[in-house]
């Protein structure tokens, strides 16, 4: 299963104003395009927070298998254990983005 990460997307275009990933974005040729290229990429896209590596090494068990980012702007995320309540996740973000007008 690909990761299909929005953010290493962004990192392969290296264009960090980026408000919304398409199609186009999809198509470059980058080891960081995880849309193309099965696995995680090949080095990190940021440098981690204590807090982030404190979540890692005191993680949660859960069923989730997909995230998306908040319909609120909020930074945070929607998680779902299936794809079609992923895909309701996406739809409201999708139409969070549209609302506002952000079409790229």
């Amino acid at each position: 299963m690909p990761l299909q990460a929005d953010p290493t997307v962004k990192y392969a275009w290296q264009d960090f104003t980026l408000r919304r990933i398409t199609n186009k974005h999809l198509e470059i040729d980058s080891p960081y395009n995880t849309y193309k290229i099965a696995g995680l990429p090949p080095g990190p896209i940021r440098i981690p927070t204590p807090e982030g590596i404190d979540a890692v090494l005191n993680f949660s068990k859960h069923n989730y298998l997909y995230m998306c980012a908040k319909e609120d702007f909020s930074g945070t995320h929607n998680f779902a254990s299936t794809l079609s309540e992923h895909n309701r996740n996406a739809r409201k973000y999708w139409d969070a983005l549209n609302k506002r007008k952000i079409y790229k």
